[in-house]
């Protein structure tokens, strides 16, 4: 394979958009799509053995979901170059995946010549904003956004995972606790944000963004 050939590997749980853009990116004489994952584990455990260039990752999958992955990603090593492409517009959820450990953040409503832009520059070492979003968000830092930037990450994860609807069990399962001490982050979680229930809980998720409704 040249040296200069940009592999990729896509992770996007919905079949017909990894299609998609895996067509688009087969078509540029500079990239090369090498691997596409349904989940966040595949993408963990095939990591080592494609070793892409750039990892292009959706944020809400089944399983682990997107922040987990790049964190993941990030420990087993801490070069990787990750693209995340998502629906999510949210400023709160730009500086999560920044913290995690991605170099760019693309929207799924993005011009297929900006996806093609994100790549080349992530792969080269740049970061990359999506030019929808607001310039400031690309130097956004949790101590800005209100109220849940007072989670701990760990925290901040049971919260994303109890909006999208997963169990106590579902969640020590994906991300390796105990189902008690998923239930210790849920209360602390809930009594930082006075939240009652998980109405309550899935409502401030979607105003923030974090979840589409």
């Amino acid at each position: 394979m040249p040296k200069d050939l940009i592999t990729v590997m896509l992770v996007d749980d919905h079949p017909v958009v990894r299609d998609g853009y895996s067509r688009l990116l087969e078509r540029q004489p500079d990239i090369s799509v090498v691997a596409e994952m349904d989940n966040g584990e595949s993408a963990y455990m095939q990591y080592a053995e494609v070793n892409p260039d750039v990892v292009v990752l959706d944020i809400n999958m089944p399983g682990i979901g997107g922040l987990e992955t790049i964190r993941r990603l990030r420990a087993k090593d801490s070069k990787v170059k990750i693209l995340v492409f998502t629906m999510h517009d949210s400023k709160i959820m730009v500086a999560r995946t920044l913290e995690a450990g991605a170099s760019g953040y693309l929207m799924k409503s993005s011009t297929t010549g900006e996806m093609i832009d994100a790549v080349r520059q992530v792969s080269s070492g740049k970061s990359y904003l999506d030019h929808e979003l607001p310039a400031d968000y690309k130097q956004a830092t949790l101590a800005d956004i209100d109220p849940i930037t007072v989670l701990t990450k760990r925290e901040f994860q049971v919260f994303c995972a109890l909006a999208e609807g997963q169990s106590v069990n579902e969640i020590a399962e994906l991300i390796f606790i105990s189902p008690k001490t998923v239930g210790v982050h849920q209360t602390n979680l809930m009594n930082k944000l006075n939240l009652k229930n998980s109405a309550e809980l899935t409502h401030l998720a979607i105003q923030s963004g974090i979840v589409v409704a």
